[in-house]
C-alpha cells in the first residue's frame, strides 16, 4: 500500500510540474504585436519553441518606421532568442507565465534625407524580461521588456499557442 500511495503521489506531482509549464517541451507558440519606442512604431512577430520545461528558443522579426519633413528612417530585424520559464520555480498557475532571457540578431537600418540614403546594419544583443497572462488555452497577452534593440525598448501584444 505505501508503494502504491508514493506512486500516486509521485504521479500527482509530475503532473503538476507539467500543468505549470509555459510552453512544456515540443510545444509552440506564435506571439505578435507592436513596440514600445520614442522614434516610429515597431512591429513583430515570432515564435517560441518548447525545448525544455522552463527553456523555449525561437525567433523575432521586426520592422518600424518614421518619417518626417525630409526624412524617412526604417529599421528591420531578425533576431533568435533563448527564454528560460520561472513557472515551475514560481509555482505559479498556467495562466501566467514569467520569464528572462536574451536575443542575438542582425538588423539593417535605413535613413533617407531629401533622397540621398544612408543605411547601416550589424549584430544586436539584448536581455529580456516579460510575463503572459493567458485567457484561455490557446490566446493571452505578452509584456516585455527589453535593454533596447531594433525590436525597441519593450513589446506589448498577444500570444498563440499552437
Amino acid at each position: 500500500m505505501k508503494k502504491l500511495t508514493a506512486i500516486i503521489l509521485l504521479l500527482f506531482s509530475t503532473s503538476m510540474l507539467f500543468a505549470q509549464s509555459p510552453v512544456g517541451e515540443n510545444g509552440k507558440q506564435l506571439n505578435f504585436g507592436t513596440g514600445l519606442s520614442s522614434w516610429g512604431l515597431p512591429l513583430y512577430i515570432g515564435m517560441d519553441f518548447g525545448v525544455h520545461q522552463d527553456i523555449t528558443v525561437g525567433f523575432n522579426f521586426s520592422f518600424r518606421q518614421q518619417s518626417g519633413s525630409g526624412y524617412r528612417n526604417n529599421v528591420t530585424g531578425l533576431f533568435g532568442n533563448a527564454n528560460y520559464h520561472f513557472n515551475s520555480i514560481l509555482e505559479l498557475p498556467r495562466e501566467w507565465n514569467v520569464y528572462a532571457g536574451l536575443s542575438l540578431g542582425y538588423y539593417i537600418w535605413g535613413l533617407d534625407t531629401n533622397y540621398i540614403g544612408k543605411s547601416a546594419s550589424g549584430i544586436g544583443l539584448n536581455g529580456q524580461v516579460g510575463g503572459r497572462y493567458f485567457f484561455n488555452d490557446k490566446w493571452g497577452i505578452n509584456l516585455e521588456l527589453g535593454g533596447g534593440n531594433v525590436a525597441a525598448g519593450g513589446r506589448i501584444g498577444a500570444t498563440l499557442r499552437l
